[in-house]
């Protein structure tokens, strides 16, 4: 326990904490606007998939912009593109695309932002991102809610509104790091040397790839009420922090190696059976800041183009997910243990031990 509080307390970790906040409204805004406009059927398959891939794929190229023009704060851009996006819809002007693609961009510039600011003031930590990345669980079934109990759109302008400070106060953070020349992610060393940097980037976009596929494939016919949705988004929030707290705490390839082994017979036999499920969920969703890390190791100059092709991952992830869906025991069990599997070996491979644990 007094690994992990110290973790909790690291250097610049406020970054962390101010970008969950950052990104908890940017997806409240999003899903509350996606919630809404697919209420509409002719959208109800097409909108979801054009949006993953116009606030995913763009971001590598977004965070490639950031690296090499830092001092442009593209999240205060994107709060207010959010905020166009929402009136546009609130107010039925400009057609439901166009503000789909301005909602899209503005996504994707908080999410590159938030990566840049917590990855270089973190010294090589992963927590700092790690808290930054499951913000958006609590902020997805939150904007979910908020269209449910029909909230006006002036409440989630206000909401977006309320961030402008806290990407201020992150930015100032920033500043001072750059200040003393620690933003350039230089302890960032997770990655084997012996192993070719162009492969681990390679094997690590798989691996999220992988990871896109199963979480949306989970098995959770247990999930019926809108608390036990809550509940399962809490878990997967919850997992997205700890595996970068614990990586801190007791080290990187251990956290790796435990989470991805024990989330196996959870989401095996979770399906009927919630907390079972809600465990191996947690276990599961504890790679992303993992993987994040080593990209990072390999871009320590590029950490926006790094996390940028994280979510190039998720998105090809998530494809095959709206085109065929595997629904019997059998045939998900064969997809979780083999894909597990594969991520484990790879992650042996690739991680170096983290000597300073």
């Amino acid at each position: 326990m007094g690994r992990i509080i110290n973790v909790l307390k690291a250097k610049n970790i406020e970054t962390g904490y101010l970008y969950f906040y950052i990104h908890f409204v940017t997806e409240v805004a999003c899903f509350y606007f996606l919630a809404n406009i697919v209420g509409d059927s002719p959208y109800l398959w097409f909108c979801p998939l054009l949006y993953d891939a116009l606030a995913f794929v763009p971001q590598s190229i977004i965070g490639y912009i950031n690296d090499k023009h830092p001092k442009i704060n593209f999240s205060i851009i994107g709060i207010f593109l959010l905020i166009i996006a929402i009136l546009l819809a609130g107010l039925s002007l400009g057609g439901k695309y166009l503000a789909v693609i301005i909602l899209c961009i503005g996504n994707a510039f908080i999410h590159v932002n938030g990566a840049e600011v917590t990855l270089r003031c973190s010294e090589g930590r992963l927590s700092h991102s790690a808290i930054f990345v499951s913000g958006g669980s609590f902020g997805v079934i939150t904007g979910k809610l908020c269209s449910k109990f029909k909230l006006p759109y002036i409440f989630i302008i206000f909401l977006c509104l309320s961030a402008i400070p806290f990407i201020l106060y992150a930015e100032e953070c920033l500043k001072n790091v750059r200040i003393k020349k620690l933003d350039n992610c230089k302890k960032f060393n997770y990655n084997k040397k012996s192993v070719n940097k162009l492969l681990i980037v390679g094997l690590s976009v798989l691996i999220v790839i992988v990871r896109g596929y199963m979480g949306y494939g989970i098995p959770t016919s247990w999930n019926k009420t809108i608390i036990q949705t809550v509940i399962l988004f809490v878990f997967m929030g919850i997992g997205k922090a700890l595996g970068g707290i614990l990586s801190d705490a007791f080290g990187i390839k251990k956290i790796a190696m435990l989470s991805t082994l024990l989330a196996i017979p959870f989401l095996l036999f979770g399906d009927k059976i919630m907390v079972v499920s809600l465990i191996g969920v947690m276990f599961f969703s504890m790679t992303m800041s993992i993987t994040l890390a080593l990209l990072t190791s390999v871009l320590k100059k590029t950490p926006g183009l790094a996390f940028g092709l994280t979510t190039i991952g998720l998105f090809l992830g998530t494809v095959p997910i709206f085109i065929f869906k595997f629904t019997t025991f059998l045939s998900n069990s064969i997809i979780i243990v083999t894909l597990s599997i594969i991520c484990f070996i790879i992650l042996y491979l690739i991680l170096e031990d983290d000597k300073n644990v």
